[in-house]
């Protein structure tokens, strides 16, 4: 199979995480963009893509790149593209576009250029031309427009890939479940010890950490792709990814809770709807009152920001995490986002790492806390008394390795 350039699009500070799935699954030249990562594979790598990667929202398919001048120079170099080779006239068609330029004031503009220099190319040529349908075309083409310069591509994807299909309900303020794999994947867990959400809504934190403790693909339970609606889709090679054994076992504890009778129902309905229940415990009770599950675990969790609440609230609820995070859970690694300054600031606790990241429009951080028994400085003291008791090997010349206890 012949390989080109794919693009895979995701959210702002979850671009590495990506790009270490692609490498995973065999993309070369992997380059990292701002909210992408481009690489290079071949029509089977592109169905992998959008079958495997969790952090992925859409992959392209690029099929023409150029400069353009105005708007009618847009129109002209669209006009050229040789539409016949991606889209019938059978099939109709929807345009995205993303633009940052100063010929056109927003987005939409764009979009109407090129959508008439599409119908325009099949009308010269055949007196028909595609219809267009915004809610639920047969090709998804995407625009993407940064000053000058524009790239056309064929969006593989169709619906955003955070559709993974199994969410029949959802909470006040569901996370994106790109963002929740992002989350799990920046913190290195793969299921090697415990996992606790204890404010876990409508369970999708909950899911995405059992699916990547049991190996299974986000695509799973989608019902489909925009490129099964291609000219040149190979249904044989997408079946026999799909068909593919990936699940493996997983003998460790998920569990979530939430204070919410409501927000526990609609996660347990989303929890069987991927067939989780077996690897997914549920419990509805309040985070200061839940009996630990389990000595040694992860926590991640997004609580409440704020936005409905008033400033004393979010305060008191802050206080309360960061003081059972410490009173209650030793041992622990907990990692918490929130667009909330005055609630981490509440909290009490000093983060090990701070990441940047969006839950939708919201500017947020994600923070790791390292919960330790007794003070931080008692931990850190024990923990250089352990590197001077460890033992020393001096096979090498002018190094010390230190061998971890």
């Amino acid at each position: 199979m012949s390989k080109f350039k794919i693009v895979a699009k995701t959210f702002a500070g979850l671009e590495n995480v990506l790009a270490d799935e692609i490498k995973g699954i065999g993309g070369e030249s992997v380059s990292v963009e701002r909210r992408a990562v481009s690489f290079y594979g071949d029509q089977e790598l592109m169905y992998r893509a959008n079958f495997h990667l969790r952090t992925a929202l859409k992959i392209l398919k690029p099929i023409a790149e150029f400069d353009v001048a105005d708007r009618d120079e847009l129109y002209d170099r669209s006009k050229s593209v040789p539409w016949s080779d991606y889209l019938a006239l059978g099939k109709s068609f929807a345009i995205d576009s993303t633009v940052q330029s100063e010929m056109f004031i927003n987005s939409m503009y764009a979009s109407l250029k090129v959508k008439d220099a599409i119908a325009d190319h099949f009308r010269e040529k055949t007196g028909k031309r595609p219809s267009v349908n915004t809610e639920n075309p047969d090709i998804r083409i995407n625009v993407y427009l940064m000053g000058g310069h524009c790239i056309l591509s064929l969006d593989s994807s169709g619906e955003s890939l955070h559709k993974r299909g199994y969410r029949i309900g959802q909470g006040e303020a569901p996370i994106n479940e790109v963002l929740a794999a992002g989350m799990i994947l920046l913190t290195g867990w793969n299921g090697q010890k415990d996992f606790l959400d204890p404010m876990c809504g409508s369970g999708t934190i909950l899911i995405e950490a059992a699916m990547i403790a049991k190996g299974i693909p986000p695509g799973m339970y989608r019902k489909s792709f925009g490129f099964e609606l291609w000219p040149d889709f190979n249904e044989d090679l997408f079946d026999e990814i799909c068909n593919g054994e990936y699940e493996k076992e997983y003998s460790g504890k998920i569990l979530g809770s939430d204070i919410s009778i409501k927000d526990i129902a609609i996660a347990r309905a989303n929890i069987k709807n991927a067939s989780l229940t077996k690897v997914i415990e549920l419990q509805v009770q309040d985070f200061i009152k839940l009996e630990l599950p389990f000595s040694d675990g992860i926590i991640i969790t997004n609580p409440p920001y704020g936005e409905r609440m008033k400033p004393s609230s979010i305060i008191e609820l802050y206080q309360s995490i960061g003081n059972t995070l410490k009173n209650r859970y030793a041992g622990f690694e907990a990692w918490i986002i929130s667009s909330s300054v005055e609630g981490f600031m509440s909290i009490g606790l000093k983060p090990s790492k701070k990441i940047d990241l969006f839950n939708g429009a919201l500017a947020c951080s994600y923070r790791s806390f390292e919960l330790f028994q007794g003070s931080h400085k008692q931990a850190v003291i024990i923990k250089k008394t352990n590197v001077v008791n460890a033992d020393i090997n001096y096979d090498k010349p002018k190094r010390l390795i230190i061998k971890k206890l």
